[in-house]
């Protein structure tokens, strides 16, 4: 006797459907759990120094982490298509809080980038609201593009906006990525290689012009180049970061033995966590983490690929882009490839802002990630519903001549 299981209806060929994009799960695992080992041996000096406990920034990085967690699993239940209606508030919102923190420097005279008690960054939350209202602005208008009154100008008013707010604060190297992440999204919407490269000159001579007379980034940018023509005249942050990585060797002096972190490296369990890690896990370790945020590209990509809509793929593509453009910025200023910028590695820094932030676009792309693999399924029921229907019409017709023609 023959026994037969039945697969799943859910489950096909190639396919099966999992309420979560695996290979993306691990990658974020395995970066929040390295964030949450490296911020615990980089910041009990950081936490002394506040007059608290010296696992009081762990602490509460344990608790973003969690937050952070349960935000993604809440919004990977979402479909995404939900928050159209409400991206023009949140982008509203977005700027309204920009817009107090401009207002708040300027009465107080101050150079901060922070609400409540430093513990908001509006510029965090900037990134992910223009990649969401972008994602959906373009979509609906994929098929005026190349309507200048219509898209060019308006996404230019947008940008400068948004950009210049953050420029103010000033917060240079989120306006660059802002500025990065609208490029993107107007190209893969559609645009033609012409606009986005006017957009891109724009953008160019704009950031330029600006970098020219912000007194910010000309000490940046006059102590890149002085560190590029000889490195013993780099900035102090950027020498202790050189030092952190020679010290670290190939294979590190172990998790929790780092010195320089205690001995003057700046900011080592946020901006500068890399360097510590280099330090106690070597290029080995260092290069595991890059390789890791290259998995998250990759991810990304494919989950842009197998999206259901332009709007999927512009949302996973956007936000996924935001988290690597991060990185790699990051990555740039520890190693002396750019002047420093001032932003956290994601994932892994400490930070409640951009864990929250970061661990929403997670989410997000997870819900377009599973839409995908649903919209995939249902395609290949139907083919093998067709192939079926085919098979049996043949078999009644190949049984019905051998029943008669024995006859």
């Amino acid at each position: 006797m023959n026994k037969t299981s039945a697969k799943p209806k859910n489950q096909k060929r190639g396919i099966t459907r999992l309420p979560f994009d695996v290979p993306l799960v691990l990658i974020i695992a395995a970066l929040l759990v390295i964030g949450l080992l490296m911020v615990y041996s980089s910041s009990w000096d950081a936490s002394l120094t506040m007059g608290k406990p010296p696992t009081y920034i762990f602490t509460r990085q344990v608790l973003w982490v969690v937050l952070g967690i349960a935000l993604a699993v809440g919004l990977s239940y979402i479909d995404y298509h939900k928050f159209e209606p409400f991206v023009a508030w949140l982008m509203l919102g977005v700027i309204a809080m920009l817009t107090a923190v401009v207002i708040r420097n300027g009465i107080q005279g101050i150079s901060s980038r922070a609400l409540l008690n430093n513990s908001i960054q509006p510029a965090e939350f900037a990134k992910l609201g223009i990649v969401l209202y972008l994602s959906f602005w373009l979509s609906k208008r994929k098929d005026l593009l190349h309507d200048k009154d219509t898209v060019f100008i308006p996404l230019v008013f947008i940008l400068g906006l948004v950009a210049g707010l953050i420029v103010i604060q000033p917060d240079l190297s989120a306006a660059i990525t802002v500025g990065a992440l609208v490029l993107m999204l107007f190209f893969l919407s559609g645009a033609d290689l012409k606009q986005t490269l006017i957009l891109f000159l724009l953008v160019a001579i704009v950031g330029g012009a600006v970098i020219a007379i912000s007194s910010t980034g000309q000490a940046r940018i006059n102590e890149y180049l002085q560190g590029l023509r000889d490195p013993i005249k780099s900035s102090y942050h950027v020498q202790r970061t050189y030092e952190a990585i020679i010290k670290g060797g190939f294979f590190g002096v172990g998790i929790g033995q780092a010195d320089t972190k205690f001995t003057g490296l700046p900011l080592p369990h946020t901006d500068s966590i890399f360097a510590v890690i280099a330090e106690e896990t070597g290029l080995f370790g260092s290069f595991g983490v890059i390789i890791l945020y290259v998995l998250l590209m990759w991810r990304g990509v494919i989950i842009a690929k197998r999206a259901p809509d332009q709007a999927g793929s512009l949302l996973s593509f956007g936000l996924i882009s935001w988290i690597v453009i991060e990185a790699l910025m990051n990555f740039a200023v520890i190693v002396g490839l750019m002047p420093f910028t001032g932003n956290a590695l994601p994932l892994i820094s400490a930070g409640g802002t951009s864990m929250l932030s970061s661990m929403a676009a997670i989410g997000i792309t997870m819900n377009v990630a599973k839409q995908g693999t649903a919209k995939e399924i249902a395609e290949r029921s139907q083919t093998s519903a067709v192939v079926n229907l085919r098979g049996r019409d043949r078999w009644r017709r190949v049984s019905g001549t051998n029943r008669y023609g024995d006859s």
